[in-house]
């Protein structure tokens, strides 16, 4: 199928942008990277009347750190995660995401914020964002705002985001030096959505979890935090015992849904899996 006639726009500030979301609508979308937003009308479950494109914002590139914040435009590209030497040195977890995410030709032009904003399930960055503990700005007619990552997920393809609002920037604490992290995925294929995964970030001390952030993909209608499996490893010594129990509180929280990918069974077991692969790898690239 062909999408319905729509008039495209290609504004070039941030608040001409605003103004026409403002102007058009319901009938407007914005157009990151493409990959959801193009199939989507081309099957006409998106029928837009105009297209606002935000590839020739300048304001909306960028990835930066501001004092003890890691500061990433919402339309940098997954490439340009993947080869940033900030985020290299001091936020692997963004780059090993990024680097499982489709294939080439899609991070050339896929972007961290059309990842995050279409809140599917599946993306990887939802949960890379809730282990981070990242928070996004959303700018629209009545101003900027801050709204933490975690929280920011309501449902399938259903966010915080207001109508008329645009996320322009993803802010992300530095991980603390000597922290380890790790995204472990579990996909059928290059280029797969996952069957599970899990996103670690750990800290140790003195031989135990001084701090730890797990989160979990696809695993139910948002990106999940596994809390109680947190909770559970902090003041632990990390050894296999205190792995596999923090995996089977991280299972208790999953809600799969039955595909091609497997059963809601084998879904979950290996969310628990990744899990604790995901916990392993991170200890093992702790430095402190």
């Amino acid at each position: 199928m062909i999408p319905r006639p729509f008039e495209y726009h290609a504004p070039t500030t941030l608040p001409d942008a605003i103004a026409l979301l403002s102007q058009y609508g319901d009938e407007a979308k914005l157009l990151a990277g493409g990959h959801s937003m193009l199939p989507m009308m081309k099957l006409r479950f998106a029928e837009p009347g105009h297209l606002i494109d935000l590839r020739k914002i300048p304001a909306l590139k960028g990835i930066r750190e501001v004092g003890n914040e890691i500061r990433i435009g919402a339309m940098a590209t997954e490439n340009e995660l993947i080869w940033s030497p900030l985020l290299q040195q001091k936020c692997p977890l963004l780059v090993e995401g990024a680097g499982l995410i489709s294939d080439p030709q899609v991070r050339y032009m896929g972007t961290i914020g059309g990842d995050i904003s279409h809140a599917d399930p599946a993306n990887d960055h939802p949960a890379l964002m809730l282990a981070l503990n990242a928070s996004f700005v959303l700018n629209g007619p009545a101003g900027e705002r801050v709204v933490p990552a975690d929280g920011y997920f309501l449902g399938i393809y259903w966010t915080q985001l207001e109508a008329g609002e645009i996320m322009t920037e993803i802010r992300i604490p530095t991980p603390a030096p000597g922290s380890g992290s790790c995204y472990a995925k579990l996909k059928r294929k290059t280029g797969d959505y996952a069957t599970a995964a899990t996103a670690v970030v750990l800290r140790m001390q003195g031989g135990v979890v001084a701090d730890v952030t797990i989160a979990l993909t696809n695993m139910g209608e948002t990106a999940l935090r596994a809390t109680a499996a947190e909770d559970f490893l902090r003041g632990k010594a990390l050894d296999d015992q205190s792995i596999s129990s923090a995996a089977a509180l991280a299972m208790q929280i999953c809600n799969p849904v039955e595909d091609l990918r497997g059963d809601v069974a084998y879904k979950v077991a290996m969310a628990g899996e990744m899990t604790q692969r995901a916990l392993r790898t991170a200890l093992s690239r702790c430095t402190a």
